[in-house]
């Protein structure tokens, strides 16, 4: 059974299938993830930044530096991809990155400005795209081939799954 603190939005599931039909609706859904990461996020104070979503999770301040590391990760992939014939690129251990002190003590305005202007660039990026370029793929040691087409639709997931964090440790604790 899948934990609904741990996955609000669900687990991550591919399905190239589902690409021609959702590819607009995912580079919306980055598109809109500044936003809604900061609406999530709208009169929280260092205390609830300072709380865990669940027991062993990231804090809210994590989570913003995290969107922030992670996505800057996935933008430069897919340059990459785009640039080179299917480069292998390096893994990050996004527990360490998450407990260094900027994922701890940085303000969350740093990483949501970040987002925004980062998420503006790679939504232009994916809007550029042929429908070849999105099969491109780079090579990832842990997870194998990986086309932009996926990254697309993980991303826009990976953005929905921690706003969703963040908005049930809202709800759960009445803030």
């Amino acid at each position: 059974m899948i934990d609904p603190v741990r996955y609000p939005t669900g687990e991550f599931v591919w399905n190239a299938a589902e690409f021609p039909r959702r590819k607009l609706e995912w580079i919306a859904q980055i598109a809109e993830l500044p936003a809604q990461l900061r609406n999530a996020l709208r009169g929280l104070g260092d205390r609830q930044l300072e709380t865990p979503y669940r027991e062993g999770g990231w804090t809210p301040r994590q989570i913003v530096h995290h969107l922030a590391d992670s996505h800057m990760q996935s933008f430069f992939r897919i340059k990459l991809a785009l640039t080179e014939s299917n480069p292998v690129v390096k893994p990050y251990e996004q527990d360490a990155f998450a407990a260094l002190p900027d994922s701890t003590q940085a303000p969350i305005e740093l990483s949501l400005e970040l987002l925004t202007v980062l998420h503006v660039r790679w939504v232009m990026l994916f809007k550029a795209l042929s429908g070849g370029q999105f099969q491109r793929e780079f090579n990832h040691p842990d997870y194998g081939a990986i086309s932009i087409a996926r990254a697309l639709s993980h991303y826009a997931w990976h953005g929905r799954q921690h706003t969703a964090h963040i908005a049930g440790l809202r709800e759960r604790k009445g803030w």
